[in-house]
């Protein structure tokens, strides 16, 4: 099964630079990345930037139209006012059968702001000790995931930042 996973970093460049990272781990076999796509939303601009980051040709990636979907949900519905309310009940509605839902729309359209970015993983087989060490440097903080409370409790005790 499929883990699908949100992190967001402080910086609009930590986000790809992870992607980078786990791309390497992949090759030793310490991920398996199916899927992800980066959100990247640079100071002084009005809106983010997304990008699917695997080509559409990858076995088991999910359709671009999902990402696009999703990302128009999250950051840009908003931006058009009450004409399209009718439209975001609707897609709101599709990303239910999904496990997405109101309240993950919102945490995440709340934590990625300007000056920050996020990646959307949809991962499976991993090797948490070593992608760990890999990535704590970078600060990700998990934002939302379909894991269960006890998996997702060891991710933010492993992947947060010390105090």
């Amino acid at each position: 099964m499929a883990d699908l996973t949100v992190w967001k970093f402080a910086s609009p460049t930590g986000a790809e630079s992870v992607l980078t990272t786990l791309a390497d781990l992949q090759k030793q076999h310490l991920i398996t990345i199916k899927d992800a796509a980066i959100v990247t939303w640079v100071e002084g601009k009005k809106k983010p930037k997304t990008k699917q980051a695997l080509p559409l040709t990858s076995l088991g990636a999910l359709d671009g139209a999902f990402w696009g979907m999703l990302f128009g949900l999250i950051f840009f519905v908003p931006l058009f006012g009450a004409a399209v309310g009718a439209i975001t009940g609707a897609l709101s509605g599709h990303f239910r059968d999904y496990g997405i839902n109101d309240d993950f729309i919102k945490e995440v359209r709340d934590k990625v702001t300007e000056g920050t970015s996020a990646l959307f993983l949809l991962t499976e087989s991993v090797t948490l000790d070593k992608v760990e060490d890999a990535v704590k440097s970078f600060g990700p903080e998990l934002i939302q995931s379909n894991l269960t409370k006890e998996q997702e409790s060891r991710l933010k005790e492993h992947f947060s930042v010390a105090e």
